[in-house]
């Protein structure tokens, strides 16, 4: 039987309260294990752990512009691949019209983050409407096709290490965050009714990042009713009602929305910032140094990083200390702003994550020279 150490210590100046009340002139930073849910040591800084006069090497975090990317819409499997791992892929993808050909994924889970745009989804189950802001999950094996009534951008997230899940909610109850209630489910409605007909259909299979291609006299979503709970759902930022405290800065697992078995995916929404003087308003620094993290920010003012517009991302490898851009940590002990105006998503993965080329051609290679106070 195996345990971690569990007794905490101290020496020299500390705060007794993480994230609140730092000796004077400190900077803190948290070296934890597995994420924010395994044993962690706060040290606290005389300079920001971040202030690097020069980062070479793979380790340097990463930011890059998927505004700057081109699309083949005809398929979600001619999507761009941002980062991938064997059991995670993160890609971009946008289409203009509708999709001529269903889509399965044998390979796993796909969660579909609606950037931009608002359109019909067709799928096994019935039809229902989407806007920018949705997370749609689509369960391993499902078919379905996109309808855009405008130009949609999307954020795809593949899960093949293990389905989709809802996280535990521990003390705050099942019903916090985002009550199930609030999940949306297709309909066998008239929309679904009038696509369906005998004119020629293939379905895109992709299994083992192979694709085959099945043809079908008749349109194959023809169902005319189901139950059970293996479902595509949807939900939208907006119904997620944040977790908060005046007093003390959450960390982001807090903000969990789904979980796999190797990745995590949080929400960061707009919510009112700590009011405790000596409270930390701003995400802490840290060590991840079990996970990689991915950022995707989706709208608003992204009020802890610099030089930062909707539809970028960033990428931070574990290894390295990473938190607020100088500038963002200095405005915060100002207490000017009452509340966040950001939506982003996070990706954190226990496997390490591989850059793909199409990430390479959009990156922002100056990112790494954004964090020293001295740049």
């Amino acid at each position: 039987m195996k345990r971690w150490i569990s007794f905490p210590r101290t020496a020299g100046k500390t705060t007794r309260q993480a994230h609140a009340d730092f000796p004077q002139g400190t900077y803190e930073r948290e070296m934890g294990r597995e994420g924010f849910y395994g044993p962690a040591t706060h040290l606290y800084h005389s300079h920001p752990p971040t202030d690097w006069s020069n980062f070479e090497g793979p380790l340097r975090p990463r930011a890059f512009d998927t505004n700057l990317m081109e699309h083949d819409g005809s398929s979600p499997w001619k999507a761009q691949t941002l980062l991938a791992n064997r059991s995670c892929r993160i890609r971009c993808w946008a289409l203009e019209s509708a999709m001529e050909r269903l889509a399965r994924n044998a390979d796993g889970d796909d969660i579909l983050f609606v950037h931009e745009g608002e359109g019909d989804l067709f799928c096994d189950f019935g039809h229902m409407s989407y806007r920018d802001g949705d997370y749609i999950l689509l369960p391993r094996g499902v078919m379905w096709r996109l309808e855009p009534a405008s130009s949609t951008r999307l954020l795809l997230i593949e899960a093949t290490g293990g389905a989709y899940k809802l996280p535990d909610k521990g003390l705050v109850g099942p019903h916090a965050i985002f009550d199930e209630a609030m999940l949306d489910v297709p309909e066998i409605n008239d929309a679904f009714s009038a696509q369906q007909g005998d004119d020629e259909w293939q379905v895109e299979v992709k299994r083992k990042q192979e694709l085959s291609t099945i043809t079908f006299p008749f349109n194959p979503l023809d169902a005319v009713g189901w139950k059970g709970n293996n479902l595509v759902v949807r939900i939208n930022w907006r119904d997620i009602r944040p977790l908060m405290s005046h007093r003390y800065h959450l960390p982001p697992s807090a903000h969990t929305t789904f979980v796999a078995d190797r990745h995590v995916i949080c929400t960061f929404c707009p919510r009112p910032i700590e009011s405790d003087p000596g409270a930390l308003k701003v995400p802490f620094y840290h060590n991840n140094n079990d996970y990689d993290e991915f950022l995707f920010y989706h709208r608003g003012n992204f009020f802890s990083r610099d030089n930062i517009q909707p539809g970028m991302t960033t990428f931070h490898p574990y290894g390295f200390t990473h938190g607020p851009h100088p500038k963002a940590f200095e405005a915060s002990k100002k207490a000017a702003l009452k509340e966040t105006d950001e939506v982003a998503v996070m990706v954190d993965t226990r496997d390490p994550l591989e850059v793909g080329a199409e990430a390479e051609a959009v990156e922002w290679r100056d990112y790494v020279n954004s964090w020293g106070g001295g740049k």
